[in-house]
């Protein structure tokens, strides 16, 4: 199951399945099958399409996405019982490179207060679920649940177990975001290394954020030798998150000459899957989310402004048009400095008269005190008003100059919005 080309990471989307489990969202078919179609333009290898047994919608979901999808490869969830297997499978089995997803817990604390098992009976049922899906389909992905906080001697056993038992896809998570980045990458290299007949597997990883560390560990299980990366559009999932399709690609793309890795996403559909994930779930994305929030290629100090218009490579590690965005954002501040002011009137075809630039620089340095962003309507009133200025001293309309104004703070503010605004 290994890919030829050991530098190929492939990229599992889950955003439709665990991505959907986030407390208030909520997806129906018709939503779930434009995202797909979107993922698909993505490129990424792999559509987790949903969780077939939970609901007849999910399940219809499930099937449309299978019917319809060409250039991914479609799975869904299963617990290991057959009703939930045979639940994928009737979802799946029309698609064009359909695998069966089995998860079974792994770690003492589920396998004791959940299932309430034995370690040998987990086992068991794990052997006999995985065999019996490959008698349906040709792949199966193995998750033992809660890995992260497992025995590693019993996980390398249950890994051994599960591919001897027809599991040709095994998926290491940190279920609960507990594992440090070092910890985790030595137990995905213990298994890999340890584990009797890793060499038929593809080996994954499944990270969730719970202490902000899902990037980090999928990153450390990577250097460890796994190859699949399990993550979500926008980091969405259950409780703090998932691991961030976005940020994990352009991460293999910004430092690819370090890592040697590399996948297939098309990076220039970055931006508008988060914006169609985040429109229909109703969630808005943080602002400063890395690669996708509003401010990731957006400026607001000036020494920054400066640098970037000089040579975006000062401040910017990725390309804005690599993941979708026309150009980087100059936002005009009380921080902005003169190079960003006159870019800006620059970009809005706007000349000033001899003589006025200052006059307009003041008057900006005032009403960005009064308000979060100044506009190109802002600019474009105070460049109409600088222009107008009478030559006596005095403003068109009666007021002292806005540079005498600023020494009087407590009615700079009125008196900037009473000159501009009216």
């Amino acid at each position: 199951m290994r890919d030829k080309n050991p530098d190929r990471v492939f990229i599992f989307d889950t955003t439709l399945r665990d991505g959907e489990q986030s407390p208030g969202f909520h997806l129906d078919a018709n939503s779930k099958l434009r995202i797909a179609r979107q993922l698909e333009r993505l490129g990424v290898d792999v559509i987790e399409a949903g969780f077939p047994i939970s609901s007849p919608g999910d399940f219809e979901a499930c099937r449309r996405i299978a019917r319809e999808i060409r250039g991914a490869t479609v799975t869904a969830l299963a617990r290991a019982v057959r009703e939930d297997i045979d639940a994928v499978w009737g979802a799946l089995k029309d698609a064009q490179d359909p695998q069966i997803h089995i998860v079974l817990s792994v770690s003492d604390v589920h396998i004791d207060r959940k299932l309430g098992m034995t370690r040998a009976q987990v086992l068991k049922r794990g052997a006999e679920m995985v065999e019996y899906a490959r008698f349906l389909c040709d792949k199966v992905e193995y998750s033992p649940e809660d890995a992260g906080r497992a025995d590693p001697d019993y996980l390398i056993e249950t890994v051994e177990t599960m591919i001897a038992a027809g599991a040709n896809v095994i998926n290491i998570p940190d279920t609960t975001g507990y594992c440090l980045p070092y910890e985790f990458g030595e137990l995905v290299r213990r298994v890999i290394n340890e584990a009797r007949g890793s060499e038929k597997a593809l080996f994954s990883v499944h990270c969730h954020n719970d202490l902000g560390l899902a990037v980090a560990n999928t990153l450390a299980a990577l250097s460890a030798g796994a190859r699949r990366v399990e993550c979500t559009i926008n980091g969405i999932g259950e409780r703090a998150g998932n691991t961030s399709l976005e940020e994990v690609v352009m991460l293999l793309k910004v430092r690819q000459s370090k890592l040697g890795l590399e996948c297939a996403v098309e990076t220039r559909e970055i931006t508008r899957t988060s914006r169609l994930v985040s429109e229909l779930t109703g969630t808005p994305v943080q602002p400063n989310k890395a690669v996708v929030g509003a401010n990731a290629f957006a400026h607001a100090s000036g020494i920054h402004q400066d640098g970037v218009l000089k040579d975006r490579l000062n401040y910017e590690i990725m390309k804005p048009e690599d993941v979708g965005l026309a150009d980087s954002k100059i936002v005009l501040t009380a921080r902005s400095g003169r190079h960003a002011f006159h870019h800006r009137l620059s970009r809005l075809g706007i000349t000033l008269s001899e003589g006025k630039d200052d006059e307009a620089w003041q008057r900006f340095l005032v009403l960005a005190d009064t308000k979060k962003e100044v506009t190109d309507e802002d600019l474009r009133k105070i460049a109409a008003m600088a222009e107008t200025n009478g030559t006596n001293g005095h403003e068109g309309n009666g007021h002292p100059p806005v540079t005498d104004q600023l020494h009087d703070h407590n009615h700079v503010a009125d008196a900037m919005r009473h000159m501009i605004f009216g």
